[in-house]
């Protein structure tokens, strides 16, 4: 027997409405359930390049950016942080920043200083240990969980690993390497590109 005879003649009209909104809903349900497998635009953005100004960026201040959702520091050193490198060459674990340099250091970043220009840090700020996001000691001398010697850098308050001005980690820490240096360039004098470099993108 077909539906038609099952269905009062005065039903019809209502069950083709109900199959129909049916239809709709079922529709734009599918619709979202395959937008949410589309990537956000802030998803897409996370992966690119960006630019920074740092116009403002005054000597012995930082600023921190997002890059591929970690944060970035851009820090403008003084003549003394510069100078204090030189202090720091003997205690830190890789002066020379020869290890894993296609991970942690761009080859125009293998310097004392590790960047393309002396007084400018680029750097990642996640400690190479377990994560960890360290924090400013830039006031040299003695103080809390930092040695007497102390000429400023970095102290990641996890597991205790420090890091010199130029983002190298001291000797017998925790961490295993220096601060990972994005690929990076410059656009101008006062405007950084982070994730890119001559040779394209991170």
């Amino acid at each position: 027997m077909s539906i038609e005879k099952l269905v009062d003649p005065s039903r019809r009209g209502l069950l083709a409405a109900t199959c129909a909104a049916g239809g709709v809903v079922g529709l734009s349900t599918a619709g979202v359930l395959v937008s949410t497998f589309q990537p956000s635009e802030r998803a897409k953005a996370a992966g690119a390049p960006v630019e920074v100004d740092i116009a403002t960026l005054q000597p012995g201040e930082m600023r921190t950016v997002e890059w591929r959702g970690k944060p970035v520091w851009i820090l403008r050193r003084t003549p003394e942080m510069l100078s204090s490198l030189k202090q720091t060459d003997k205690e830190v674990a890789d002066p020379d920043s020869k290890r894993n340099p296609d991970e942690f250091t761009p080859e125009y970043c293998i310097n004392e200083h590790r960047s393309r220009k002396p007084e400018l840090l680029v750097a990642i700020g996640i400690c190479t240990h377990l994560g960890c996001s360290p924090s400013t000691k830039f006031a040299p001398g003695p103080q809390p969980s930092l040695p007497d010697n102390w000429e400023g850098g970095f102290l990641c308050p996890c597991h205790g690993s420090t890091f010199d001005l130029a983002g190298r980690v001291f000797k017998n820490k925790p961490a295993p390497d220096n601060l990972v240096v994005p690929r990076h360039m410059y656009l101008s004098d006062t405007r950084i590109l982070i994730g890119k470099d001559e040779k394209g993108e991170a």
